[in-house]
């Protein structure tokens, strides 16, 4: 019986690398960006805090990683179907209150830094929001879904305003379903009005 070979470097960087981002989401997760060190990191991660600095640069940036990689839903097809995969992940988050996004608006609402990696996240999801839209002001469009996607959760979760915080999922779904759907409809325009 023949022993496996060993991983080759390239292939231990890549684990090395995926363990410090494990250990990195489970830190902002658990502390928030402010309170999340490289060398608290590290140490979670079994490393030294130069190899987490070699790979990511700054707190900042393994921040932004952290957000590029995390699970986000993807958004196609045509603009009523966008929209129900769009209500779809808003309902999920009204129905569980998603921990790690709280913990990621959290850092983004106290701290300019994370807020910038933030932005470039959300970027991501309104570009995916903005090719399912027709017309030439599709991008303010989708910024505005996005907005109202942040909104409404922030609102339920972290600020738990009575009426939202209380209410039925589908109930504020099937509120927002029109809203969305004029939003994400053909406007016959190139641009805002």
């Amino acid at each position: 019986m023949t022993t496996p070979a060993p991983p080759s470097r390239a292939e231990q960087r890549r684990r090395t690398r995926a363990r410090i981002l494990d250990a990195a989401a489970k830190a902002f997760l658990a502390d928030g960006y402010d309170r999340t060190t490289i060398r608290g990191v590290a140490a979670a991660a079994g490393v030294d805090s130069g190899l987490v600095t070699y790979y990511f640069e700054s707190k900042q940036e393994l921040f932004r990683q952290v957000i590029e990689t995390a699970p986000a839903p993807e958004i196609g097809g045509p603009p009523g179907q966008a929209v129900e995969q769009i209500l779809a992940a808003l309902a999920a988050r009204l129905a569980a209150e998603p921990a790690a996004s709280l913990a990621i608006l959290r850092s983004a609402l106290t701290n300019p830094e994370a807020a910038d990696a933030v932005r470039g996240g959300a970027a991501h999801y309104q570009a995916q929001i903005s090719r399912a839209i027709p017309g030439g002001d599709a991008h303010l469009r989708a910024a505005v879904i996005n907005a109202v996607i942040l909104g409404v959760t922030v609102s339920r979760h972290l600020i738990k305003v009575d009426e939202l915080a209380t209410a039925d999922p589908a109930d504020v779904i099937a509120l927002l379903r029109p809203c969305m759907l004029a939003l994400a409809a053909d406007t016959g325009q190139d641009g805002p009005a």
